[in-house]
């Protein structure tokens, strides 16, 4: 046996088996791959306690063929579906049912591993326009059908399944096209299904492809973005690296329409109106739960790439380096489009990873008073006009000096965006060997943000062996995000639903909120009714009642 830092683990780097649950639960593109470092390999196993011989065999691996499920459909409800989309775009094959119900959450994950077929619908139907959703919704009202609809699939919320069977709607196949590009008031208007790739190269090339005078951007690039669709975005309410700039999903919309099962309706395209309560923003991060999205008018803006800048600090705490990022995100000069700081343990293991630790580098940051176990890593990119940028630039540094940052250069920054896109693949290769990542993330106002970062730890921690990774990354005058990742070795699903249960209890009992940009699903629904409280409740139930009159739409999702 290799020593324990040497091993290279067989890493399973060869495309799913066709109709399997491996290529349900594999991230991304089936023919790509992405292992740990040996840095980062060394990392986990000292941390959860492995050895060489946890990495000589693989742990339910996915490998195997979806098994059949029985339908609960009519065969007259399935007949007048197909005579409305065609029997091309209609699928009750159990592999399709299974492959567009199911996200990226851990539990979805460990479930697929297992060969578990559990809360998938009754058929896939892939419509054309938008007059088929007129006809399907109306069919499912009709006969009380539950619908759902699945736009790139990256849901880590259980936002997919469908409890009651029923019909999913895969916006991505056909309703994915261009409606209309308005350079003057820089708005583009969609298709949901558009996916993130798309519709960022449509706008970086607008001149060749949309007749365009300048070249633009979304400016939303979730860690998702090349797996998920704009639809998504704004019905989940998601956010990008970017947000700190460009504001997040929903700052970003300025009118949808929807179909719903009382009727269909547009919201008109004002860069503000105070015309009573906004409906624009009470279908924002609505989930499918009211009615079906089948257009987006969303925010563009110039394209300026090669004014973009880099930097990194670091700080000799996580508390010196919150306040530099407190200060920077209240300040009045402008924030840098990209904005993130890693807690101790985080910039520990990047150090780790990059193998940079015990290097020059480390020993002269130590000299500097950065020590390991408390140093904390901020680094983050500013875009814009020449000298926009320029001024962001030079009052970033200035807040960070202020605040006992040590300037890293760019470079830092750089490396780590070029894996940004790639590393969720890290997770099917781990989870191969029964290791465990998952994710959890809150708002946080400023004054409270170190009790929700020390609470949570705390019970993450309480697991042992656990590392758990903590940062920031999206930032706003009045607070800012936590982003908890979690690392750990457990097999039992029930055990893992109940450790993550507390993580998400704790979140939610120490002031954050319970998402801050993925969305409720199911799997935060639990705690809607305390957290937002039984008025706020009531309101969401009465829109729904309104809209949805046989609660077809989503039904469960948002806790509705």
């Amino acid at each position: 046996m290799k020593k324990n830092a040497d091993l290279i683990p067989q890493w399973l780097e060869t495309a799913p088996q066709k109709d399997s649950f491996r290529s349900i639960l594999k991230w991304g593109d089936k023919q790509a791959f992405k292992n740990p470092s040996k840095g980062f390999l060394k990392v986990i196993k000292q941390a959860l306690n492995l050895t060489d011989t946890d990495f000589i065999t693989m742990d339910k691996t996915g490998n195997q063929a979806v098994k059949e499920s029985p339908l609960t459909l009519s065969r007259a409800n399935l007949a007048e579906l197909e005579k409305i989309v065609g029997k091309e775009n209609l699928s009750i094959a159990t592999y399709d049912r299974l492959k567009y119900t199911k996200g990226k959450a851990m539990e979805d994950i460990m479930r697929l591993r297992q060969g578990q077929i559990k809360d998938i619908c009754d058929v896939v139907v892939h419509p054309r326009h938008k007059q088929d959703v007129v006809s399907i919704v109306r069919l499912c009202h009709g006969q009380k059908i539950p619908v759902h609809v699945y736009g790139g699939g990256s849901s880590v919320t259980f936002g997919l399944d469908c409890p009651r069977g029923g019909v999913t709607l895969v916006l991505s196949t056909h309703m994915n096209k261009l409606i209309c590009f308005n350079e003057t008031n820089q708005t583009i208007t969609v298709e949901p299904g558009m996916t993130g790739p798309v519709y960022e190269e449509m706008l970086n090339y607008a001149p060749q492809k949309l007749s365009a005078k300048k070249a633009y951007t979304g400016g939303h690039f979730p860690q998702s973005f090349e797996f998920s669709s704009v639809g998504g975005w704004v019905v989940t309410l998601g956010s990008g690296q970017a947000s700190s700039l460009y504001g997040d999903a929903a700052d970003l919309v300025i009118s949808q329409e929807y179909i719903t099962p009382k009727g269909s309706f547009k919201t008109i395209e004002y860069p503000a109106t105070a015309t009573g309560p906004k409906l624009n923003d009470i279908m924002k991060g609505s989930e499918g739960c009211f009615g079906v999205l089948v257009s987006v008018t969303m925010k563009v803006f110039e394209y300026l790439p090669d004014n973009n800048r880099q930097f990194t600090f670091m700080f000799p705490s996580f508390e010196s380096a919150v306040a530099a990022g407190r200060q920077i995100s209240q300040g009045r000069f402008g924030m840098p489009a990209i904005l993130r700081i890693s807690d101790a343990e985080e910039t520990d293991v990047a150090m780790q990873m990059y193998g940079l630790e015990g290097g020059v580098i480390d020993k002269f940051m130590g000299f500097k008073g950065m020590k390991k176990g408390s140093r904390c890593l901020m680094m983050g990119q500013a875009e814009g006009e020449r000298s926009f940028v320029d001024t962001v630039l030079r009052q970033v540094k200035k807040k960070c000096r202020e605040n006992q940052g040590f300037y890293l250069t760019g470079y830092p920054m750089r490396k780590w965006y070029k894996g940004r896109f790639s590393d969720p693949y890290m997770r099917d290769a781990l989870n191969d060997y029964g290791i465990l990542i998952d994710t959890l993330e809150s708002s946080v106002t400023w004054e409270n943000l170190h009790a929700l970062h020390k609470t949570v730890r705390k019970v993450v921690k309480a697991n042992p062996h656990t590392i758990c990774m903590t940062h920031a990354s999206h930032f706003y005058a009045q607070g800012t995000n936590l982003y908890f990742i979690f690392i750990t070795k457990m097999p039992a699903l029930a055990e893992f639903r109940t450790y993550q249960q507390s993580i998400i209890d704790s979140i939610e009992a120490a002031g954050g909120s319970l998402s801050h940009h993925h969305g409720v699903g199911r799997m935060m629904a639990p705690w809607m009714e305390r957290h937002l409280g039984g008025e706020q409740m009531a309101v969401l139930r009465a829109i729904k009642t309104h809209l949805d009159p046989n609660g077809i739409m989503n039904p469960g999702g948002l806790g509705l």
